[in-house]
């Protein structure tokens, strides 16, 4: 066991699925359909977690170049720009975990940091050893997810925590998706089985600042623009 995830009963967790350049922007190559919206709801809820403290467990799909995970796609490549987090996304106090088939960690990781980056090498972040352990041990009254995509693996993570008994909380409009249809198809799926569907303002509050700050697409462009004085 983790020895300090169980010293006291932690009240939140917030966990960042995918929040990476290949999926959150314009130019990405598996981008989600609804990125603008979603980025500064996702940015929202980092703020959150910064202000109140909020430890994080983030996990990024990684692949190599050769495509031998089955990632016919091409995103998220080893090495490349795509496969890196959003810059907002990424806390002071943090520390990262490759994807190697491992499960160990050091015993104090949660004391010593805020945010927890787990590498994986598959959509399921319940497939990789050392995620598998971190989610099913840590003590929390509430995980809280956020990121992409709803259809993948967000509904992935939501299950596995819901299957080990885990009250989880889904914030619907801090998570992206690529297929709309087979998004609200996940979401119903998650709350059936016991997930909460929340909005950001129900956690976060309301923000005023709608610039997302990295995005330079067209769509993301004007609004840009109109913030760039805030």
């Amino acid at each position: 066991m983790i020895r300090q995830l169980l010293r006291k009963r932690r009240k939140r967790i917030l966990v960042d699925i995918n929040t990476q350049k290949d999926f959150f922007l314009a130019e990405g190559s598996a981008c989600i359909w609804n990125h603008r919206r979603v980025l500064a709801h996702v940015r929202r809820m980092m703020a959150w977690a910064r202000h109140n403290d909020i430890p994080v467990i983030s996990t990024c799909e990684v692949y190599s170049n050769n495509n031998g995970n089955g990632n016919s796609n091409g995103y998220c490549i080893d090495g490349t720009e795509g496969q890196s987090k959003i810059r907002y996304t990424l806390f002071n106090r943090r520390t990262d975990f490759p994807a190697d088939g491992r499960s160990d960690f050091p015993t104090d990781v949660l004391r010593r940091y805020q945010q927890i980056i787990l590498y994986k090498r598959c959509v399921d972040p319940f497939a990789e050893p050392r995620i598998e352990r971190l989610l099913s041990e840590v003590i929390a009254s509430e995980f809280v997810l956020v990121g992409a995509t709803a259809e993948g693996a967000v509904k992935a993570a939501a299950l596995g925590l819901l299957q080990r008994n885990r009250n989880v909380t889904v914030v619907v409009d801090a998570v992206g998706s690529h297929n709309r249809k087979e998004a609200q198809l996940a979401l119903r799926k998650m709350q059936t089985k016991g997930a909460k569907l929340v909005e950001t303002r129900r956690i976060a509050g309301i923000s005023h600042l709608r610039c997302i700050g990295i995005c330079r697409c067209p769509s993301c462009q004007p609004n840009l623009k109109a913030t760039a004085g805030l």
